[in-house]
């Protein structure tokens, strides 16, 4: 297998990105869990992209650059909801919530309580 090939195993990335998480670098993981996310997508692994997404989105939470934070936890909770995996884009749309709160985006906190109510009212009925 090419050096390339090796650099572009989005399975690696995942556990690299993962022990660079458990040891604190969230930068580097945030970078190495968007790398992963996005090829993640083009192999069409939507599940492990949107979960990519996530864990960038904690990293960046953990740092507290919550406008960073929001961003990969929509992307994540848009894909989600695209690919049929609803409950994991409710977890990606609370954590949103804690960032547009940590934020003091009351607005945004409120919009995204009532979308967040929505969702869990239709997963409810779907049982």
């Amino acid at each position: 297998m090419s050096e390339e090939k090796v650099k572009e195993d989005p399975v690696k990335m995942h556990k690299d990105a993962n022990t660079l998480y458990e040891v604190g670098k969230f930068n580097d993981a945030e970078e190495v869990f968007l790398k992963a996310a996005e090829l993640y997508r083009k192999a069409q692994n939507y599940f492990d992209s949107t979960t990519m997404l996530y864990k960038a989105g904690e990293c960046a939470y953990t740092l507290k650059d919550y406008k960073v934070s929001v961003e990969h936890f929509l992307e994540s909770a848009e894909l989600s909801f695209q690919k049929g995996f609803d409950r994991f884009g409710v977890s990606a749309l609370e954590y949103a919530r804690d960032c547009y709160t940590a934020m003091k985006k009351k607005d945004k906190v409120k919009e995204t309580e009532k979308k967040i109510k929505e969702i869990k009212a239709k997963l409810e009925k779907s049982f």
